[in-house]
């Protein structure tokens, strides 16, 4: 056998799988120069090159799968991350998604959407279930007909998911509820609390007025909670809140369980100074910038975190992952988490600006240092 040159032995030595061999290459080439190695590598991985351009990551080719987000709220700014989740796992997974539902919470609009999207022959779909019985026929029709389906953000009633949905990915809505009134029975004991609702009734937030007014009940004590009505509208919701602020000036607390009221929140407490007039505690939910900067200003005590872009991010990549084994990665219920935000904690939010919290654009490495918190 010719001498082989140190360089063709050192080229076959990095090649890993394949069709290509380190014997086929020594012995069965005969490239017997470091000149021909090159040449000789490129041709015989040239399949091989070819199949891994097709494949994302170390996935094989797929289809262009395209997955169907379908929305209560589909302008909410809330929303935003989420949208930026589900972008950015279909690039990296190298699928699409189309985000579609209702502007206002109209359910019909809903499940007009989704019957579109199984038409359509949608490759998954992501629902935000904010009715127990209006999306059931449309899910079983999915899956009949081979298209899978999870829930996000929002998932039925407590005691009922409302559809044979594979699983669900976002936060536990009556427990977050709950520990926003626990929460607040940390600063005050008695007087009367309003709990703010965009949608009563609506299964993204319902659970969680139920779950504050649970807390309130179980502690006993002096503490009055209603729940009141606001609006899906955050203009027409600051103005119901407005009122009831100016109609109710020996409130103790206000909390609200959307977006929109808990910003409203913010705003009352200031235009009105209610801190000076007995207002003991002011909370709710999500990370619009308006919240964060009334938490820095104390207007409010504490906001909710439940991680919106994972809930974009992880349906794409649950539905990758059942379309890409054929069903035998059956995705798991996930609970996207409960975080409280307060004046400790919020510069971080406010200073780091990145499309993860749907307060930036850019795709960038949010660097960070230091020891990380723990118990």
């Amino acid at each position: 056998m010719r001498a082989v040159d140190p360089a063709v032995a050192a080229a076959a030595d990095k090649l890993r799988g394949g069709s290509v061999t380190r014997r086929r290459l020594l012995a069965g080439t005969g490239l017997v120069s470091a000149s021909l190695a090159a040449t000789g590598l490129l041709s015989a991985c040239a399949d091989d090159k070819k199949a891994a351009a097709d494949a994302i990551g170390n996935f094989p080719k797929t289809p262009n799968w395209k997955f169907v987000f379908v929305n209560h709220v589909t302008t909410n700014p809330f929303f935003t991350p989420t949208q930026y989740g589900a972008e950015d796992a279909c690039k990296l997974l190298g699928c699409s998604y189309q985000w579609t539902g209702s502007a206002n919470s109209v359910v019909a609009e809903m499940v007009n959407a989704t019957n579109t999207a199984i038409s359509g022959k949608a490759d998954g779909l992501a629902l935000a279930v904010v009715d127990k019985t209006a999306f059931k026929a449309p899910v079983d029709q999915a899956l009949d007909a081979g298209i899978p389906v999870v829930s996000y953000n929002a998932d039925g009633a407590r005691d009922d998911a409302g559809t044979n949905r594979l699983t669900y990915v976002g936060q536990g809505l009556y427990e977050s509820g709950y520990a926003l009134g626990q929460r607040a029975l940390t600063q005050v004991q008695s007087g009367e609390v309003v709990g703010f609702i965009a949608t009563p009734g609506q299964l993204n937030i319902q659970p969680r007025i139920d779950g504050a007014q649970q807390a309130f009940k179980d502690a006993g004590g002096g503490v009055t909670f209603t729940a009141v009505a606001t609006n899906a509208d955050v203009t027409k919701g600051l103005s119901i809140i407005d009122a009831y602020a100016q109609g109710h000036p020996n409130l103790a607390g206000m909390l609200a369980v959307d977006a929109g009221s808990t910003q409203s929140i913010g705003q009352i407490v200031k235009k009105y100074d209610l801190r000076s007039k007995g207002l003991k505690v002011a909370g709710g939910f999500d990370l619009i910038p308006e919240t964060l900067a009334s938490i820095k200003a104390g207007d409010l005590d504490y906001t909710i975190d439940q991680q919106p872009y994972l809930q974009g991010f992880l349906p794409v990549l649950y539905l990758y992952l059942y379309q890409v084994t054929g069903g035998l990665i059956s995705p798991p219920q996930t609970n996207t988490g409960l975080l409280f935000v307060t004046k400790d904690n919020v510069t971080q939010y406010q200073n780091t600006q990145t499309r993860y919290e749907g307060s930036a654009t850019d795709v960038k490495l949010v660097e960070r240092s230091g020891p990380i918190a723990h118990g």
